[in-house]
């Protein structure tokens, strides 16, 4: 997150420097994107909460609510670039609309090992 907002202010201080036009309206659309990210990591981080009703999933759109009932979370491990990543799947298949939203590490702000274990506790 501070990263992101670090890293436009960086970009719009370049672009105000600069002599060269079209270097100028490139930086500036960096700069636009890298405040995008800023602003949703912002807003939209941690997207799961839970207590012993059910899940709650935020983004920028909005909220989605479910009961237990209506959920099943998962651990799913993979293999990518050489490198093992965990992601919790939220499989909404019984809601209605059905839904599957998939959180890692930086949606969650935590190990997703960790959060699984949390929410199946939860749903105990």
């Amino acid at each position: 997150m501070v990263l992101a907002w670090a890293l436009a202010a960086a970009a719009c201080g370049w672009a105000a420097f600069t002599d060269d036009p079209p270097g100028r309206v490139l930086l500036a659309a960096v700069a636009l994107l890298l405040a995008f990210a800023g602003v949703y990591t912002s807003i939209a981080r941690p997207r799961l909460a839970a207590d012993q009703d059910g899940i709650t999933v935020r983004g920028l759109t909005g909220t989605r609510r479910w009961v237990w009932a209506e959920v099943n979370v998962r651990l799913v491990r993979t293999r990518r670039l050489g490198r093992d990543a965990a992601t919790l799947e939220v499989d909404a298949d019984n809601a209605e609309p059905p839904a599957l939203v998939v959180l890692g590490r930086l949606e969650l702000g935590a190990d997703p090992e960790d959060v699984v274990e949390e929410l199946l506790a939860l749903r105990t």
